[in-house]
């Protein structure tokens, strides 16, 4: 299909559209023409006023929100992933390390399909005519990646901690003649949970001779490997290990706490240990993220039309999207650090004199939330720096508002139970819920719940031995490893090195792929809206504004000083204050510009949308040309489709 060089045209109009956006924004807030506005502001110097109003949901935003949760969802779950893989898989051990198989007669074999398990290795492959007298296969393995022949003296059927639970094929090149066909594992324990036998090119043997295991599950047998029906990225580590979850197997990947692994271990329990078994959580929490900042908008700035346009904006946004489809831990940490903010916003917008139970309720929700998220991944510590900022900074405000009210004495009983209760949410309960998660590690080392397990000092090494290792893992373990799609903070900034985390080249010049990167409008316009913010709190001392600088800064400033190899993912938390950053803006255009402002947000709102249906084949593996990824969605070189 001839499809023509649009690239730059796109670039430039989502450019220009973003200027225009800017210089509509500032236009509308400077003083009006015929008033004295200009006046008020070079008179009245703005004082810092850490005062804030949680304006409520109503009756009138359950059907804007319900209406994008059903559409999202759909667009999320749509061809997530197989509802159906194997099962059952035969396990080789050190007294049965191998199995044959006998066809019905002598048969060129051309070509074999296996299904990974669990555990790594490969096999051997022998063949024979008789039964007796066997050849091991030794022909050079054909890299499966490039497509070429290299002896580099690997088995034809391998299995390393990149390969497990995914359809591959042997590299057998044109194959042999056999009626017996014996495959041997390297090393035990290793697992396989399907075999198929091909001749004359795709017709598809029935041998006997194998285990039920290898054989009991034919109709899962793909035409090739895709998405669909294997893992991909770091699925390999974290859909693992929800599965040696299940198993009660200690996981082999230790390097983030283990709540995530176990959330997406509840989507296999549903499912079975399927790519929709093992991705279908993160789906979902991905679709109530959106619910979540929809809450945040309106509780933030009262206005619908803003928590409309702002929630599409993270809907729209591919970092999302795609981010969320795949079995990693990055959802429900970004999702939990919302919920965190939104219930400290709660409390801060509480009035100073308000009682004190019930100002302290939304405190205790958002270090419970805290304390969730960081049992997923460390990076929601990194928002705890801003939650904290926000907690100190509501004390002194209250106490300012005392102190003017002439009695400041009594703050200080206040502050006292307030501080005890701070250290119990966001210390306490969080080191418990923390301990508590890797309960799994402990059941899988032998020890139980009613054993004593959680007063065992034996529970409590294992805990901080884990975390000495991950701790060395992220600071020093992989300091000298290089990647092809890491990238740097400003890269992440300037959207210019995507992470492929999928590419798969069809027959007929058809193309399959999942990138991680950002909407170009959402992420280009979100930076700028930063650089916004930061000039209203400088010039207006704007304390919303602060919140917003505030929130991103402290998700952004520790990348700065991380010297290991790292991805553009890590911007995943960042994104939604760029998401705040533009709605604040659009808050300003309808208070400011009236209805047109309202035309300048949806317009906006809408080139986003069409940025995502225009990407969408790159950012969900729906298969399209070639041709349009080069010469539609490659914007830049260094975008990897």
């Amino acid at each position: 299909m001839n499809i023509p060089n649009i690239t730059y045209i796109l670039a430039a109009l989502t450019i220009i559209g973003t200027g225009a956006f800017f210089a509509y924004y500032f236009a509308s807030d400077a003083p009006r023409l015929g008033t004295t506005e200009w006046i008020d502001r070079a008179i009245y110097k703005p004082r810092f006023r850490f005062r804030f109003v949680s304006h409520p949901m109503d009756r009138g935003d359950v059907v804007p929100l319900a209406v994008i949760l059903a559409v999202f969802m759909f667009a999320s779950f749509f061809k997530l992933g197989d509802f159906s893989a194997p099962q059952t898989f035969h396990r080789f051990t050190g007294d049965a390390p191998y199995v044959t198989a006998e066809l019905a007669q002598t048969a060129p074999v051309t070509k074999i399909m296996f299904y990974t398990g669990m555990y790594t290795g490969g096999y051997t492959l022998s063949y024979s005519a008789d039964g007796e007298n066997w050849t091991e296969f030794s022909e050079a393995s054909e890299s499966e990646s490039e497509g070429d022949a290299n002896e580099n003296g690997k088995p034809p059927m391998e299995q390393t901690h990149a390969d497990l639970f995914k359809w591959r094929t042997a590299a057998i090149g044109e194959g042999f003649e056999a009626k017996f066909l014996r495959f041997a594992a390297t090393n035990t324990p290793i697992e396989l949970g399907e075999l198929a036998i091909y001749a004359d090119g795709d017709r598809l043997l029935s041998p006997s001779g194998l285990p039920k295991e290898l054989k009991d599950e034919r109709e899962m047998i793909p035409a090739r490997a895709s998405y669909m029906n294997s893992m991909y990225f770091d699925e390999i580590y974290h859909g693992r290990a929800a599965f040696e979850t299940i198993r009660n197997e200690y996981p082999y990947e230790t390097v983030h706490p283990p709540l995530g692994k176990t959330i997406i271990s509840l989507g296999v329990e549903l499912f079975g240990m399927t790519p929709f078994g093992w991705r279908c959580m993160g789906t979902l929490f991905g679709v109530g993220m959106l619910a979540v900042l929809y809450v945040i908008l309106k509780n933030l700035f009262g206005k619908r039309i803003v928590a409309i346009c702002g929630t599409l904006l993270l809907a729209f946004d591919f970092m999302r999207f795609t981010q969320t489809r795949i079995a990693t831990v990055d959802t429900y940490a970004v999702f939990f650090i919302m919920l965190s903010y939104l219930f400290m916003h709660r409390y801060i917008s509480r009035e100073p004199d308000a009682p004190w139970r019930g100002s302290i309720r939304p405190l205790a929700f958002s270090g419970l939330f805290f304390g969730v998220g960081a049992a997923c991944k460390w990076i929601v510590i990194y928002a705890g720096a801003g939650l904290f900022v926000m907690f100190i900074m509501k004390l002194v405000s209250d106490y300012r508002n005392w102190a003017e009210d002439g009695e400041p004495g009594g703050y200080s009983e206040r502050v006292v139970k307030t501080l005890l209760a701070a250290a119990l949410f966001f210390i306490a309960i969080p080191a418990i819920i923390y301990c508590l998660s890797y309960i799994p590690f402990g059941t899988a080392s032998g020890m139980t719940l009613r054993g004593g397990m959680l007063w065992d000092p034996k529970y409590y090494e294992m805990i901080w031995r884990v975390q000495v290792n991950t701790f060395t893992y992220h600071s020093k373990g992989v300091l000298d490893a290089t990647h092809p799609y890491s990238s740097w903070w400003y890269q992440w900034i300037a959207d210019a090195r995507p992470i492929l985390y999928y590419l798969d080249s069809m027959p007929g010049g058809m193309k399959s792929s999942f990138a991680a990167f950002g909407n170009p409008l959402v992420w280009w316009g979100g930076i700028a809206g930063i650089g916004a913010m930061v000039y209203r709190v400088l010039r207006y001392k704007d304390a919303r504004a602060f919140l917003i600088v505030l929130g991103f800064l402290s998700q952004i400033v520790p990348w700065l000083f991380v010297k290991r190899i790292v991805f553009v993912y890590h911007y995943f938390p960042s994104t939604v204050f760029l998401i705040l950053a533009l709605a604040y803006m659009f808050d300003t255009l309808v208070e400011r510009a009236g209805a047109r402002g309202r035309r300048v947000i949806t317009a906006f709102t809408s080139w986003a949308g069409a940025l995502f249906v225009i990407f969408f084949p790159a950012i969900s593996g729906i298969a399209a040309p070639g041709t349009y990824f080069t010469n539609v969605l490659r914007w830049f070189p260094s975008w990897p489709f």
